[in-house]
């Protein structure tokens, strides 16, 4: 049996790599449009303000681990242009053709918008990252605009900020990272000026009118999906790959995983666009098992992320209060305010917010923010989720405590038992 895999980066290689360890006698080929596999796009803003030292820090595994120690062939530089399902076979551009007997679709997804301007830059791929970074290394610029909210743009401002430009931040809507909520926005935009990023809310920029020396478009992305869709693969209701929870697509023996197709949100049970490398990786396990052979599914997503602004920990999951309206739920929302650890030493602020459906008292989604301890509590609040836990549930948990690392009350504790009185009332 051939497996052929498009897409060498989180989803792909996940899919080899289970495939291999299930079926050692399949022949399996991952297929790479890029030069580089097995590389962390989420260390790229890292990169760009000199925490990483090169590009080859960010690789995981080059290609001859995968082909010497997993027995995985890896071909670089090959792009896949078309899918001819009847004859299950691939087409390269360079108009070679590869035939499968299972095919793993993990072409992931590409900025939204594309610029020919010179001083307008994205940060999605690695190229992205290395063309932005010898820019600013040769031109010097001294002014930056970042066109976009979300969490690359944010990731990128804080960055440029770090490489001393003076850094202007435009966003189309009224709040930050898509998730609606005016009190995270609040407090990621305050933080943020506080660094000297100017932060322009509900104001749209054209990324080659505005005016600055060097422009980053981050205004979204968007699944690569055309070539499978042409090959009669179905899409779903986000306009990613529709699947299955064993990521089957429609097509009789080909999967997806990644960013380019739709998850099941483990809250609301509708498929839902979430690209993220953690999904992308656990998507590829099963995709590549069930290319194997085997029947596992994907449990879904809660869009459990964190990302940093200004040095702030900003984390979410699952729901906020406006999108669990939307939804059909009856929304309750809890903020609270505590230390993430004990006074004496020296805790630091952290914010909570908890959201749950008045009706069931089933918890619904979750926000932290601080400058440490964030991580932990985003991460409790996920597994909550995860468990369809109520919040009396949450508020009893029996969470550790010992004054370097916590209060003897947790803040999420804390918010959760506020979210009972709200509940009650």
């Amino acid at each position: 049996m051939r497996i052929v895999v498009v897409g060498g980066v989180a989803a792909g290689l996940s899919a080899a790599s289970r495939a291999r360890r299930l079926e050692p006698s399949a022949e399996i080929l991952v297929l790479e449009k890029g030069r580089r596999i097995s590389y962390g796009a989420c260390g790229l803003p890292y990169l760009l303000e000199g925490q990483v030292a090169s590009i080859e820090q960010l690789v995981v595994y080059p290609p001859a681990f995968f082909e010497k120690e997993r027995n995985i062939r890896i071909r670089t530089e090959s792009e896949v242009v078309a899918v001819q399902h009847g004859r299950r076979e691939v087409v390269l551009a360079s108009g070679e053709r590869v035939r499968y007997d299972r095919l793993v679709w993990a072409a992931g997804a590409r900025a939204a918008r594309l610029s020919s301007a010179r001083r307008v830059f994205r940060l999605h791929t690695d190229e992205d990252a290395l063309r932005l970074k010898q820019f600013l290394e040769c031109e010097r610029p001294r002014t930056a605009a970042v066109i976009g909210g979300g969490y690359i743009g944010l990731e990128a401002a804080t960055a440029l900020r770090a490489c001393g430009l003076r850094v202007r931040l435009y966003h189309d809507a009224t709040t930050l990272l898509n998730r609606e909520d005016a009190w995270l926005t609040q407090r990621v935009a305050e933080r943020l000026e506080q660094c000297g990023v100017e932060v322009r809310l509900n104001e749209p920029a054209d990324a080659e009118g505005v005016e600055a020396e060097v422009v980053i478009d981050a205004t979204g992305m968007r699944p690569n999906v055309e070539v499978l869709a042409e090959a009669g693969a179905a899409l779903g209701r986000t306009g990613a790959l529709a699947v299955s929870e064993h990521m089957e697509t429609s097509l009789n023996g080909v999967f997806a995983a990644g960013d380019c197709c739709e998850a099941r949100h483990i809250v609301s049970g509708r498929e839902v666009w979430i690209p993220l490398g953690t999904t992308a990786n656990k998507m590829g396990r099963v995709a590549g098992a069930n290319a194997a052979g085997r029947r596992e599914r994907f449990a879904g997503v809660a869009g459990t992320s964190i990302v940093r602004a200004g040095g702030l920990a900003v984390a979410v999951t699952g729901l906020s209060q406006q999108q669990a309206r939307r939804e059909g739920f009856s929304p309750v929302e809890a903020v609270v305010e505590g230390r993430e650890r004990a006074r004496y030493f020296f805790g630091k602020t952290i914010a909570v917010q908890l959201v749950a459906d008045r009706r069931s008292r089933r918890l619904l989604g979750a926000a932290v923010t601080g400058d440490g301890g964030v991580l932990a509590r985003i991460n409790t609040a996920a597994a909550a989720l995860a468990a369809r836990m109520d919040v009396e549930t949450l508020a009893g948990l029996d969470l550790a405590y010992a004054p370097p690392y916590s209060t003897v009350m947790d803040p999420l504790l804390v918010c959760a038992q506020q979210l009972l009185r709200l509940l009650d009332h």
